[in-house]
């Protein structure tokens, strides 16, 4: 019998990355490991990964003393809800631009993704000016609006809406169904890799801003969990165990969300690449 061969430039390769991947993971490791200390410990050896004496001191201050299940919860609406918009928009868009011509589509096309080069910071003040024109300062409502529809999120759903065959779009419209049946019950199962993908980046996106939820909310009741660092970083100057172990219950949902959908994320990326 032939021995294999040793596949040597993957054994190379995994390795690399198996080395990458744990350096990575290091300093959420310390993160972890610095939650489950004393402040007075992190004060006298920094460097040390093992804590001498654990404690859950850090989160019973973060849990009993701020209404970090308030800040947890108004991120978790309106992360969810920007989330859910987006994809609907951006799903809806890329059907109408991808199977639908019309006078000026390519036009409207190309403006939409030129708004991909402007820095979020050029347009802050005028999206700021017509939020306070709607009485919406200090308000939920304020962080969802500006985020229920993105230009990449529509660019994306509609390269990949274009590699559908015309001819399936064409037979379910002869069959009687109405576009909504056709863009609920054709056009969505076939993008849900990609849907899948862009809901991460979209979740994640919405539950890790900071500025623009720093810039509309004043009330303490309504602020984000983002914010809550700041909030646990000025009141507690000192108090790097609180600090970290608010940072630990953040990063929860989002690990939550890429383990639920981890099968269509990857999915997705590979699509996404093979596009």
């Amino acid at each position: 019998m032939k021995s294999k061969k040793l596949d040597i430039p993957y054994i190379l390769l995994f390795t690399t990355m198996l080395v990458a991947s744990a350096l990575m993971f290091i300093p959420y490791l310390w993160m972890a490991l610095l939650s489950v200390k004393s402040n007075m410990e992190i004060m006298m050896n920094p460097t040390a990964l093992v804590p001498e004496n654990p404690t859950v001191e850090g989160y019973r201050t973060v849990l009993q003393e701020a209404p970090f299940m308030r800040w947890f919860m108004n991120s978790v609406i309106t992360s969810a809800i920007i989330t859910i918009g987006l994809l609907f928009s951006s799903s809806l868009a890329g059907y109408i631009f991808a199977k639908f011509h019309f006078r000026g589509s390519k036009t409207i096309l190309v403006v939409i993704m030129a708004t991909m080069m402007v820095p979020f910071q050029v347009v802050m003040i005028p999206i700021y000016l017509i939020i306070s024109r709607l009485g919406l300062i200090n308000h939920l409502a304020a962080i969802v609006i500006p985020s229920l529809v993105g230009a990449f999120g529509i660019y994306l759903c509609k390269q990949f809406i274009e590699g559908i065959p015309k001819d399936l779009i064409e037979a379910s419209r002869i069959d009687g169904a109405s576009e909504t049946r056709t863009y609920a019950s054709l056009i969505l199962p076939q993008i849900t890799p990609v849907l899948s993908a862009l809901g991460i980046f979209t979740f994640m996106g919405a539950w890790n801003n900071y500025l623009w939820p720093l810039i509309v909310l004043n009330d303490e009741s309504k602020m984000t969990v983002p914010l809550a660092l700041v909030f646990f970083n000025s009141r507690h100057t000192v108090n790097y165990n609180v600090v970290m172990s608010a940072a630990v219950l953040i990063m929860i949902p989002v690990i939550i969300v890429f383990l639920i959908f981890q099968k269509q994320f990857v999915k997705g990326l590979t699509l996404t690449g093979i596009k």
